[in-house]
């Protein structure tokens, strides 16, 4: 049996283990500027991802859209009374005159149904494609012909 003060002293040089699972804290890579992260953060991943979605979409339909803000939000605020057993992946608001219409979507629902960035990509499309049709009063596949293919 070992004495106890051998079992409390780790050799010089071993590297300790990670006891709480915790990995690596702090950034794996030194940003070249200072104060800017040299890597994208998830959010603006996934901001860049709508943005490109949405730019697409608008491209086709500006004219029959009229004014439309995008939005994302982290998750959506459900009220104290919500009985649905499924969240919401986005929000449409109609709006009439010179406000425009908004279209939110919740990146936190999205992202964690999606196991692949492809699969983030098609669900991204697909939650656009059928806010716009919403608005539009037409069918999800006249927005968007990759819209059966997302799914």
């Amino acid at each position: 049996m070992q004495s106890p003060q051998s079992l409390s002293s780790a050799p010089a040089g071993r590297r300790r283990r990670d006891r709480h699972g915790r990995g690596m804290r702090g950034p794996g890579v030194l940003p070249r500027v200072p104060g800017r992260p040299e890597r994208r953060t998830a959010r603006q991943r996934f901001d860049d991802l709508v943005v490109t979605v949405v730019a697409e979409i608008e491209d086709r339909w500006a004219d029959r859209l009229g004014l439309v803000e995008y939005g994302v939000e982290d998750t959506p605020q459900l009220p104290e009374d919500w009985e649905s057993v499924s969240v919401p992946l986005a929000s449409l608001v109609r709006r009439g005159g010179a406000d425009p219409h908004r279209i939110v979507l919740f990146r936190r629902p999205i992202e964690q149904r999606a196991a692949s960035r492809e699969e983030l990509e098609g669900l991204v499309l697909t939650v656009v494609v059928e806010q716009v049709a919403e608005l539009l009063g037409v069918p999800p596949e006249d927005v968007d012909d990759r819209y059966g293919d997302a799914d």
